[in-house]
């Protein structure tokens, strides 16, 4: 009897994270970790680093970059690097799901943006892409059979010489992962 790939174990997982490296640092981390045919969906409100997380996804993955937010291009195509260079020959398919109307004060019918995610032709990708989909909670989860959900939220305002620019707010964010062990992982 042929063997069969068990379901991974799901996990679940808070990190916190004070500074903009440090949602960096995360983004690192799960890329590291992801293969083709993976799917990460970021779920937060606007400001909260998804795009921070997202760019360092792609360093984790070794893409060539900048990964910045494909807000306006809705989804844009980062190849792997060079193994010399730390690539790891995975491509990335990053997704913003804001325009489809996924972040806006109306709430979109859930099937119109699966419609519309459909027409990008992401589930072809997935075969041979990490996929990251921004503002992807609740619409994008069909693209795979599993995926890890990363919520950011904020916890708190912050102020003084420690506040980092980069982030888009001197509020601290926290992290809670959801998917396969594999994924969620421990660190960074």
């Amino acid at each position: 009897m042929p063997e069969v790939d068990a379901p991974d174990v799901m996990a679940d997982r808070r990190v916190e994270l004070p500074t903009a490296a440090d949602t960096t640092a995360l983004g690192r981390a799960i890329g590291a970790r992801l293969a083709p045919g993976d799917l990460v969906v970021l779920a937060g409100p606007l400001g909260a680093g998804k795009t921070c997380l997202a760019a360092g996804i792609g360093e984790g993955l070794g893409v060539e970059g900048p990964v910045t937010s494909p807000t306006f291009v809705i989804a844009r195509e980062h190849p792997p690097l060079p193994a010399a260079l730390g690539g790891r020959g995975v491509v990335l398919v990053h997704v913003d799901a804001y325009r489809l109307g996924v972040g806006t004060a109306v709430t979109p019918d859930p099937r119109e943006v699966a419609a519309q995610l459909d027409d990008l032709d992401l589930d072809t990708d997935l075969t041979r892409a990490a996929v990251v989909i921004e503002w992807g909670e609740g619409v994008a989860e069909h693209l795979a059979t599993e995926h890890l959900l990363v919520r950011l939220d904020r916890s708190g305002r912050r102020s003084g010489a420690g506040v980092d620019p980069e982030i888009e707010s001197d509020e601290r964010r926290v992290a809670h992962l959801h998917g396969p062990d594999r994924l969620v992982g421990e660190g960074p």
